[in-house]
């Protein structure tokens, strides 16, 4: 029975991890913005909508939807 108490709090714990990383990925693409990446205008206008957005929707606890924002931004900056 500890087993399993034990196994369930780590799914739990490992689940919530995951869906935290927002901010690791906020500060990636700062990273990349920072380098003066070769993009247009357009892209480079999504990618800041997105990375707001992405942030707006984290600190909402809106934490998947915040990732999958970020994921747009990343695919832009190729990252």
């Amino acid at each position: 029975m500890k087993r399993f108490a034990a196994a369930v709090a780590t799914m739990l714990f490992a689940g919530s991890a995951l869906a935290f990383h927002c901010p690791s990925d906020m500060k990636k693409i700062d990273e990349a913005l920072a380098k003066k990446p070769q993009l247009t205008e357009a892209q480079m206008k999504d990618v800041k909508k997105f990375r707001e957005e992405g942030e707006s929707l984290h600190k909402a606890g809106k934490h998947q939807e915040s990732v999958d924002t970020l994921a747009k931004a990343m695919k832009i900056l190729k990252i």
